[in-house]
């Protein structure tokens, strides 16, 4: 069967900055496929070579058999695009603005007529499609962004950071919507940086990471192939990374522990995999304490992706996070926002 996505050692560089470095993967048709990772690992970039809108520096996509570069208006035919931020005209109204977007896939007006009630059926936007965006709150709006990807039946929608900004019922509405496209014949592949809802949404995940692809898999391949359990401590408040070093070297040499690793935007959080939790947490804890090493704080979790991540880079994705807005200050001033 013909992959709804294929991506083969995709480059593309602005100037002197790499933002994906040879990326290849296949997304099935059918399936949710999650793009994983912090800002600039390379996602964007990536959704963005796929629907024509930046062309690559090396590499080929192809979406249904199409190639993106060689038949860019048939392949943009087949796809539907969900930017980040939602783009509404605020005097029109939400008929207006469906109409317009079918207009622009040069669909008749009897099939925009045909689409916009099924889009209406299908999001739950019967009441508000005769009333001016402006007036939508910020679910409304996602929703109504959700109908312009899908208007003209898209083999595949590409969602990017699709429930930014969005309160959790509104987000759990849009979760619920996308787990029923793939029965209804189209594909998803999402971008984000909410752990959770990779977790929840997708059958296969990439992570990416400085735009290269670290980890590809189902959630729950990832996550087993990591083993054991996990603790996640704090010395002190403010512990010197030389104190964390320590504690890392002493309990890296306990049985129950099976890796250790210094993580945290101060290089102050220890983050350990052990065989036994319950047992492992009590060992870790007399350990420490008999080397006059008292915990700040301690938490203990199951595998999670962003354990993977860790095991991967050496830093969780928040640590990234936190180092992607240090680079950058608008991002910084994004990231104090949330």
């Amino acid at each position: 069967m013909t992959p709804a996505i294929a991506i083969q050692n995709l480059r593309k560089s602005y100037g002197s900055v790499v933002a994906v470095n040879n990326i290849s993967l296949t997304v099935e048709a059918g399936e949710i496929f999650g793009l994983l990772g912090p800002n600039g690992a390379g996602k964007t970039t990536t959704i963005r070579c796929l629907c024509t809108l930046a062309r690559p520096d090396a590499g080929d996509i192809s979406v249904s058999g199409l190639s993106v570069l060689d038949q860019p208006r048939a392949a943009r035919k087949r796809l539907g695009y969900v930017a980040q931020e939602v783009a509404l005209d605020k005097v029109l109204t939400g008929r207006e603005m469906l109409e317009l977007h079918g207009a622009l896939y040069h669909l008749s007006r009897s099939a925009i007529a045909q689409r916009i009630a099924a889009m209406a059926d299908l999001l739950d936007l019967g009441d508000w499609l005769d009333r001016k965006t402006g007036t939508y709150s910020g679910g409304i709006r996602k929703r109504l962004d959700l109908a312009t990807g899908l208007l003209h039946e898209p083999d595949v929608l590409v969602l990017d950071e699709p429930t930014v900004g969005l309160d959790i019922e509104s987000r759990l509405a849009v979760w619920d919507f996308l787990r029923k496209l793939p029965a209804l014949g189209t594909t998803v592949l999402i971008t984000s940086h909410y752990l959770e809802e990779i977790d929840a949404l997708a059958d296969r995940v990439a992570i990416l990471d400085r735009g290269e692809t670290i980890a590809l898999g189902t959630p729950s391949e990832l996550k087993a192939r990591l083993g054991g359990d996990r603790i996640t401590l704090r010395i002190r408040e403010f512990t010197p990374p030389s104190e964390a070093e320590t504690a890392k070297t002493l309990l890296a040499t306990l049985p129950c522990v099976k890796d250790a690793i210094v993580n945290g935007a101060q290089g102050n959080a220890i983050n350990l995999v052990v065989n036994d939790l319950d047992q492992g947490l009590a060992t870790v804890q007399q350990a420490l304490q008999a080397a006059g090493l008292p915990v700040f704080g301690i938490a203990q979790s199951r595998p999670s992706l962003d354990d993977v991540y860790l095991a991967a880079t050496g830093r969780t994705l928040l640590d990234a996070e936190l180092a992607a807005g240090d680079r950058d200050p608008k991002l910084a001033r994004k990231q104090n926002m949330r």
